[in-house]
């Protein structure tokens, strides 16, 4: 078996290529080319681990033939093209746990540089000066803080600031009740996180919402003497607004790590009163950094080798314990979606994936990843995992998941639902001896079958004689038939027949089996 091949772009710990290495991925380590260097040089490799010097464009995406996997050493994605990454089918992974108790200790570093004015009384005391009278402080202890963005790396600041004796104020639209109160902060909104906070310290992704959350308006706003910290990502304050409200006073102090645009060789708050800064280091850390070379190196690796996922953001995770035991159920779900998509008429509006059973109980994105790829494959023929449900919404489709858990007639079971013109649609299917996908149930009819390459589907009239003209019709055209599989709602109505056929049918063939007496609807289908 051909080995995966990495191409580490930009400079990071030397240990990540021996990680690769040793979990059975071939690496090259090639740092600092130019972008048309590495158009001409990523066609030939699997994976892509970087940091923030490359940029990784549609142009490079567009050469990058083979590759399934750009690993980010660090959090920030900004550099990635992720929507254009999703539609290639590239899954795009980070490290957001591998350097953040760095940034976070940074945040706290600022706050404390601020409230101390440390930056200042050190630069004019190495200057000679001794400005003892100079420079009045404010504790922390008792002050407010007020985070915007309470995920992983503010809820360590949080922690930190708690054990300061300070108050801890968060806004973030996806924190609980419950979350906020395990972490012993209190969720408001930004306006009156605004109004209450003493310190702001920011650790939000920059996106179209969050970008100049920080406006002017709110900035003039906010409680009169308020101090911000932030060490996220450039972007999410007005710089401008800010400069003017350390002029005025309005605001007490800023410290910042980021900018709207990095390097900052200039920017408008160099100068600003009771404004300090660091050129982007809160993930500098000598810990940070090997920590985030080696997570990328095994993430990448691990989804290479054994089909695991892991900080994914454009693909549901699955662990490498996972990823055996839902290969399974990945792959009945995936011929469900196939069979649906070939069988429904008209443009699909809607579509529900149940899981009952065993299935209720696994991980369900990975299943509607893979219901979503057998059915998007219908339109386009380099759908995967991580595009499908990119290309499903890009399409307008409306997907649903319900987990039951009650018990049935099979020990696991998938339903497939579609809504189109002609109504809801809809394909079942278990696993046999927990392997084997095998298809129960079709429209409403029960049948037994294997999903797998060149097939027949028929609606019929349940008469005799049928079954003896349809294979009278194969024979004649030399076609052979691999399995037979029949059934019917009732005895003299509708029926299906499903035959596995060792070629592919051609449009005449399809065009004679319509025209048989009591046929409905011929289909010929592929898996």
């Amino acid at each position: 078996m051909t080995r995966p091949k990495v191409l580490i772009s930009d400079k990071m710990d030397p240990n990540a290529a021996r990680i690769f290495e040793e979990r059975g991925c071939d690496v090259d380590v090639i740092t600092g080319e130019t972008p048309e260097q590495l158009i001409a040089r990523i066609g030939e490799y699997d994976g892509l681990a970087i940091r923030s010097s490359t940029k990784v464009t549609a142009a490079i995406l567009d050469a990058a033939t083979n590759l399934k996997v750009i690993g980010r050493a660090g959090i920030g994605v900004d550099n990635v093209d992720i929507p254009y990454a999703s539609g290639k089918g590239v899954v795009v992974m980070n490290t957001p746990f591998g350097n953040s108790i760095t940034t976070a200790e940074h945040a706290i570093a600022l706050m404390f540089a601020l409230a101390r004015q440390l930056p200042q009384a050190n630069a004019q005391t190495q200057a000679g000066e001794w400005p003892k009278s100079g420079f009045m402080g404010v504790e922390l202890t008792g002050k407010t803080l007020g985070l915007i963005g309470a995920g992983n790396i503010g809820s360590i600041v949080a922690s930190r600031a708690l054990g300061l004796r300070m108050k801890v104020v968060a806004y973030d639209p996806f924190l609980t009740e419950d979350r906020a109160v395990e972490m012993g902060v209190e969720k408001v909104d930004l306006d009156t996180l605004l109004s209450r906070a003493d310190f702001v310290t920011l650790h939000t992704p920059l996106t179209d919402e969050t970008r100049n959350i920080l406006s002017r308006e709110r900035l003039e706003n906010a409680k009169p003497g308020i101090r911000i910290i932030n060490c996220a990502r450039g972007g999410l304050i007005d710089e401008a607004a800010l400069k003017d409200c350390l002029t005025s006073g309005q605001v007490a102090g800023a410290a910042l790590d980021v900018f709207a645009v990095e390097p900052a060789k200039e920017n408008p708050l160099f100068g600003a009163p009771n404004f300090i800064c660091t050129p982007h280091l809160g993930a500098s850390t000598t810990e940070a950094q090997v920590n985030v070379a080696l997570q990328v190196a095994e993430q990448m690796a691990d989804y290479l080798v054994n089909g695991g996922v892991t900080n994914a953001l454009n693909m549901p995770s699955l662990s490498a314990e996972e990823a055996p035991k839902l290969r399974p159920y990945m792959a009945l779900a995936e011929k469900l979606g196939s069979l649906v998509g070939q069988l429904a008429h008209g443009n699909l509006t809607r579509i529900s994936i149940e899981r009952e059973g065993a299935a209720a109980e696994l991980n369900g994105k990975p299943i509607t990843a893979a219901v979503l790829a057998g059915l998007m494959r219908q339109y386009s023929d380099t759908v995967n995992m991580v595009n499908a449900p990119f290309l499903a919404k890009e399409r307008g489709l409306d997907v649903s998941e319900i987990r039951h858990e009650r018990d049935g007639a099979f020990n696991t079971l998938i339903r497939v639902t579609v809504d189109t013109a002609q109504g809801q649609r809809s394909v079942a299917g278990t696993l046999f001896g927990n392997e084997a996908p095998r298809l129960v149930e079709i429209f409403g009819i029960g049948i037994e079958a294997d999903l797998s390459g060149h097939m027949l589907y028929i609606v019929n009239d349940d008469k005799p004689g049928f079954i003896g003209r349809i294979g009278t019709l194969l024979g004649a055209r030399g076609i052979n038939i691999g399995t037979f599989n029949l059934g019917r709602r009732e005895a003299g109505g509708e029926a299906v027949l499903l035959l596995s056929l060792d070629e592919a049918l051609t449009p005449d063939v399809v065009a004679e089996a319509e025209a048989l007496d009591g046929v409905k609807l011929v289909k010929a289908l592929g898996f």
